[in-house]
């Protein structure tokens, strides 16, 4: 899933080196340079159906965030919080689509060193619509534009996930800063990393086909730290918090499910077979995970909620994530099955335990869905259990780099992260008042209301 530098450096020179040549030879041998030339032409393969499936990746992207996230969260927070949660998600998307312009994607796939890229795309100079971008496929090439707008849609959503651990008690104007902030130092440095061809993860091995390191953990840990360090919502523990609109955080769900493809198969970056295999698994893992919950919930709590199915649905879409195009489809079914079932578990048990207040469950989902997910694509991806295999495998050797990409991804989110909300919350503060909290973050922050009696 990268974009390799030395072919995107040096492909146009060595192309017109190799014209050049056939050019001069062909004045002799007029067939020959001919042959020569269309050689040169067939080295490289940009197909239309491919650009086309990137596109509509893209927008299912998009979709999951605008306005299947915004949907789901605000419908689990309650009534006067809802149109503060749908603005925090909105907005966060359109500032991080512009940081990916200004400089986010060369810092994330660029080379600089093995842990973050440099500055030579910033603004993305030199991209134009004849510069393309590997795919997986030797010779089979994407137009640069589609992969960036891409890699863009999944920057746009990862600090928008954090908000859900913190939601109803984070001022509006500190959520903006932090996530400018935190995708600067966090989610580029840890793209670079494992998407990129020259990242320390990379290339020390570790499988992350769609980002259950880059986009789940990452947000978690993020999330887990937040909602710490910023305290529980006044009254957590003494008054009822139910979600307002389970019908909408269910619509929400549903769109994420369906957007999800795009973020899964689109991490293929091409229409091929590959891209079938993640369809599939998406699909599966998914339903594995729904019923996973649904059966866990059902047998600690005597009845199966619609708040436990969504719930499942999502910790069943990060979990296939890092392993959507490396797992074969009963691999698939059985990580979404195990994956909801830890989840439920520190969404229960842990989280009372400890006495966080994680509202939304990010950390719960997203984190400890995305380790489960990550740590099991070194399992699953093995030929024996149904999954497509990789060169050399071992799955001893590969569990143990699966377990150093998470390491490195919660101690590097975790700590940046913490630097972050304190610097934050020195410069412009992190909450709200108690009164204004009680109030409600609709009205206080952005002067409307979602509902009017």
């Amino acid at each position: 899933m990268t974009t390799k530098n030395w072919i995107r450096a040096g492909l146009p020179a060595l192309a017109t080196t190799a014209l050049f040549a056939a050019a001069a030879f062909a004045q002799d041998n007029p067939a020959a340079g001919a042959e020569a030339t269309a050689e040169v032409a067939a080295a490289v393969t940009v197909d239309k159906g491919d650009i086309t499936w990137m596109m509509v990746s893209s927008i299912l992207v998009l979709f999951m965030t605008v306005p299947g996230l915004a949907l789901f969260y605000g419908g689990l927070v309650r009534a006067k919080n809802m149109l503060s949660v749908l603005m925090q998600v909105t907005v966060i998307a359109a500032v991080m689509m512009l940081l990916w312009v200004f400089y986010g994607y060369s810092l994330a796939f660029t080379s600089g060193n093995a842990f973050i890229g440099g500055f030579e795309k910033a603004f993305l100079a030199g991209v134009t619509t004849e510069s393309l971008a590997d795919t997986f496929s030797k010779g089979v090439k994407i137009p640069e534009y589609i992969f960036i707008v891409f890699q863009m849609t999944f920057s746009a959503i990862t600090p928008a996930l954090i908000i859900g651990a913190f939601a109803e008690r984070m001022k509006f104007s500190a959520i903006v800063l932090f996530s400018i902030l935190w995708v600067t130092f966090v989610y580029y440095p840890i793209a670079h990393m494992v998407w990129f061809s020259e990242g320390y993860l990379f290339a020390m091995g570790a499988l992350d086909f769609a980002g259950g390191t880059v986009v789940h953990i990452n947000a978690g840990i993020a999330g887990l730290v937040g909602c710490i360090i910023i305290g529980k919502r006044t009254g957590y523990g003494k008054e009822l918090m139910p979600p307002h609109s389970l019908p909408f955080a269910m619509v929400g769900a549903s769109v994420l499910w369906v957007g999800w493809f795009g973020f899964n198969a689109g991490s293929n970056l091409e229409a091929n077979a590959g891209t079938t295999l993640a369809v599939m698994n998406t699909f599966v893992a998914t339903a594995g995970a729904i019923v996973g919950w649904t059966l866990i919930e059902w047998l600690a709590k005597g009845k199966p909620s619609m708040l436990g199915a969504i719930s499942g649905m999502v910790a069943g879409l990060v979990a296939i994530t890092p392993a959507a195009g490396l797992s074969g489809p009963l691999g698939a079914i059985v990580l979404g099955f195990i994956a909801a079932i830890i989840c439920f578990f520190f969404c229960t048990t842990v989280k009372n335990a400890l006495g966080y207040d994680d509202s939304l469950d990010v950390f719960g989902v997203h984190g400890v869905g995305g380790i489960v997910g990550a740590i099991g694509t070194g399992i699953v991806v093995a030929p024996a259990l149904g999954g497509p295999g990789i060169a050399d495998y071992a799955m001893g050797h590969q569990v143990w780099v699966q377990f150093q990409a998470v390491a490195v991804t919660l101690v590097w989110g975790g700590i940046v992260s913490a630097i972050l909300y304190y610097v934050v919350n020195v410069l412009i503060g992190l909450r709200p008042s108690v009164e204004k909290e009680r109030e409600g973050l609709d009205i206080v922050e952005h002067g409307e209301r979602a509902y009017h009696s």
